[in-house]
């Protein structure tokens, strides 16, 4: 293997080193461990991650199209800041695309990717106490939303949609602490997620828009 290439847990193909620094620094823009106006060290981050600062500054332009990093002449690169006011913004989006997906995959995912649905609502079902890690929560969360893309098999449709869900998902945590019931809008995906791979269409569409309807009621409340 060069070295410019990884091996992953997840993936048995290798990943590039700038894929992997993108991977690592789109997880910490998104979950906030970069805090929003946060100035961006490359050499730093590169250090942190293990990569050169070629990768990382190739992360970084891919990180500033996704809306999460912004660079200004002579000053550097920074963590977007957060504007609450696009949540409206961004769940018209997501209300349109999302129901959409889940009736796609529920019709186009193949027998292998169903069964990884089946798999993943069994442990979803399984989780423990709703006071547990909240940011682990909202990991799965993510982590459901994204299989269902993957299901759907449009890549297009799959990237704008984890586009959304990020720029989304940094709203929410920042009031992740003040959200009542978490653990109930991440354990209610085992009825989505069965609907999918059982092929039901319609509940998962229908589904998709009772989950996402619920959860932006929730975050409103609190901002």
């Amino acid at each position: 293997m060069s070295s410019s290439e990884v091996s992953t847990a997840t993936d048995s193909a290798p990943m590039s080193l700038a894929d992997l620094a993108y991977e690592r620094l789109q997880d910490r823009l998104v979950m906030l461990d970069i805090r929003p106006g946060e100035p961006i060290n490359d050499s730093q981050l590169a250090a942190e991650i293990g990569v050169g600062r070629t990768p990382v500054r190739e992360a970084l332009k891919r990180l500033e199209t996704d809306h999460l990093v912004v660079s200004y002449p002579r000053r550097g690169t920074f963590a977007t800041i957060i504007d609450v006011t696009e949540l409206g913004a961004i769940s018209d989006i997501r209300e349109q695309l999302m129901p959409f997906a889940a009736r796609r995959a529920a019709g186009h995912a193949s027998s292998a990717m169903r069964e990884e649905l089946r798999a993943k609502a069994d442990e979803v079902r399984s989780l423990e106490s709703p006071r547990g890690d909240r940011t682990a929560m909202m990991r799965m969360d993510m982590s459901l939303h994204r299989l269902i893309y993957k299901a759907a098999g449009n890549p297009h449709l799959e990237d704008v949609l984890i586009r959304y869900d990020n720029l989304a998902t940094r709203i929410w945590c920042l009031v992740i602490d003040r959200l009542p019931d978490l653990a109930h809008h991440v354990t209610e995906h085992t009825d989505l997620l069965n609907a999918v791979a059982d092929g039901d269409a319609d509940r998962a569409e229908r589904l998709t828009r009772e989950h996402i309807a619920s959860f932006a009621r929730e975050i409103r409340g609190v901002l």
